[in-house]
């Protein structure tokens, strides 16, 4: 996936950087579902974007239905570099 055609709102990358200081876990499923901090994420319309677009993917594989560690993708890190880079502009 080429970075620079994903548009992400500002809750996107909130969550995007969530998940990059290692808060959040994800489940092992079809439609997985993000929890930061313990907690499910309130806006599961982005965590399954996130997923979908494989920003954000499982550290290991699980069970199904299992939560684990959740991890930024390259992709996903390359979109928030771009995104300090415009906000320091």
């Amino acid at each position: 996936m080429r970075s620079d055609f994903v548009q992400l709102n500002n809750r996107e990358r909130a969550t995007l950087r969530a998940v990059g200081v290692g808060r959040a876990e994800i489940t092992c499923s079809a439609e997985p579902d993000l929890f930061i901090d313990g907690l499910a994420c309130c806006d599961q319309v982005t965590a399954h974007r996130l997923a979908r677009l494989r920003l954000v993917i499982p550290q290991r594989v699980g069970r199904t239905g299992e939560r684990v560690p959740a991890l930024l993708t390259e992709a996903a890190r390359a979109i928030l570099s771009q995104a300090s880079d415009r906000d320091a502009a």
